[in-house]
């Protein structure tokens, strides 16, 4: 038998299910030795809603493409059979749904097995995981910072190489902005291609998606082969290829037209952002490419007015739900001041109002296409600066206005969102570490359902600049 954790160190993800189907390893070795990892960790990084170790050792052997390979599921709007889903609040208590959704229904069928729920700020409004049911996960490329959000916990995980990939979702950029914070590859893909049922029809007006953070660009092609595709009564879908979206990253990139976008409107970039954007730039253009710096085709302020007349109907939406679940409403007291503050100023607009905003996503998307005529790809930075120390981005005064937490969120993260309401996908890279050595991705952004020609630029850069053996100093590995 291999020595299990220096293969854990060495694998990602296909290479793990491999060495199972080679019965090299088996998925008993696998799992004992992830639960090891995570409990190594952990402590520090504090990225677990819930431990899942008995459920996964009773597990039935399932065969699949992921055979036996260990991984997470957020705590956020993906229940599961064995988990509690807290969704990061306190307001829901113990509460578990006791069902798969469709994305965790395939996850299983593909052979993973499930070790735990990673940590997600209150419902996911958040781009730092800092809450006051789970407490602050910490990034474990410097633990004074935060590991990004909302799929904070994935991202801390699979950065300290406790699993080669983990579940994630994306409703305004929470994929991307923890992979570019611990230094992973992050999709988002085209909306309605990852189905999002039975629980959720369109969530946040169809900003919401689901995949995730990886080590290895091959993984997250792989994971998109097996959750791809409209579930049963889906309300729309995204356009599927025949290739497979692994087999397509054989394929020769052709040179693609990028946009390089510098400017982020009323926010500015630091110059560490500015530095990362135009080293990917240049490494595009060393490869090949070319790139054309433009003027954002996006008013940012107009766009986030819109995105909370969405998101804060949705969120009360919601809310209310559970109130009539455990049959006694929700009290303020109960959620946290950012919850509340979007609540309190969005929460009961008029259904004139939610319906123009959603028009307003609508024209964006049409907008962008018509943009996106003239390139293949846009690259933006995935922020405007280095991950933040924790405390510095959550917000703690109920009191404060939505103008102030647009302020301090998305001032940090103006990118990301638009490409929710535009149902685009979009990726972040890992490609540049900061002087105080934290990662620092870029932001690449592809036509509506050309998912393989961002994985197939994410496989070029990643072969012309491999990322995969920058470790953080919290780390799982043997050595």
């Amino acid at each position: 038998m291999k020595d299990i954790h220096s293969l854990m160190d060495q694998c990602d993800g296909i290479a793990l299910a491999e060495q199972v189907k080679k019965k090299e390893v088996t998925p008993k070795e696998l799992l004992e030795a992830s639960i090891e990892r995570l409990e190594k960790v952990n402590p520090s990084i504090n990225a677990v809603a819930e431990k899942l170790y008995d459920s996964a050792r009773e597990a039935p052997a399932t065969t699949g493409a992921f055979e036996g390979v260990p991984t997470l599921v957020k705590d956020l709007f993906a229940p599961m059979q064995e988990a509690r889903m807290s969704n990061g609040s306190l307001a829901l208590g113990e509460a578990r749904p006791g069902l798969d959704d469709s994305v965790v229904s395939r996850l299983r069928a593909s052979g993973l097995r499930f070790i735990g729920t990673s940590t997600a700020p209150e419902f996911g409004i958040s781009y730092t995981t800092e809450s006051t049911r789970f407490g602050a996960t910490r990034n474990p490329w410097n633990l004074d910072h935060s590991a990004g959000g909302s799929s904070g916990g994935a991202a801390a995980i699979v950065a300290a190489r406790v699993v080669p990939f983990a579940h994630g979702n994306d409703g305004g950029g929470s994929i991307r902005v923890p992979s570019s914070c611990c230094g992973l590859f992050g999709l988002k893909p085209s909306r309605g291609l990852v189905p999002s049922g039975p629980l959720v029809g369109e969530g946040w007006g169809g900003m919401g998606c689901v995949h995730a953070l990886t080590i290895s660009v091959r993984d997250s092609a792989a994971l998109l082969d097996i959750v791809s595709g409209a579930d049963l009564g889906a309300p729309y879908a995204a356009p599927t290829q025949q290739m497979s979206y692994l087999n397509s990253l054989q394929q020769t990139v052709k040179p693609l037209r990028i946009a390089l976008v510098e400017d982020a409107g009323p926010w500015p970039l630091s110059a560490e952002a500015l530095a990362s954007v135009r080293h990917t730039a240049k490494l595009c253009e060393s490869l090949g490419h070319s790139v054309e710096i433009v003027k954002f085709p996006v008013d940012l302020p107009s766009f986030f007015n819109s995105a909370f007349d969405v998101i804060a109907p949705n969120t009360l939406s919601y809310v209310q739900l559970l109130g009539d679940m455990r049959g006694a409403p929700v009290q303020d007291e109960e959620l946290e001041a950012g919850t509340r503050i979007i609540l309190r100023e969005r929460g009961n607009i008029s259904a004139v109002k939610y319906t123009q905003a959603i028009e307003h996503f609508h024209r964006l998307g049409r907008e962008m296409a018509g943009f996106m005529q003239k390139f293949d790809v846009l690259l933006t930075p995935t922020l405007t600066r280095e991950p933040p120390k924790i405390g510095d981005i959550r917000t703690l005064d109920a009191n404060a206005s939505l103008d102030e937490f647009i302020q301090q969120s998305h001032g940090y993260c103006p990118f990301t969102a638009v490409f929710n309401s535009t149902g685009q996908p979009a990726m972040s890279v890992p490609l540049y570490w900061t002087q105080n050595d934290l990662p620092l991705g870029s932001q690449f952004v592809g036509r509506f359902g050309e998912e393989s020609t961002l994985l197939q630029l994410a496989a070029q850069l990643e072969q012309a600049q491999p990322w995969a053996n920058n470790i953080p100093p919290t780390n799982a590995r043997s050595k």
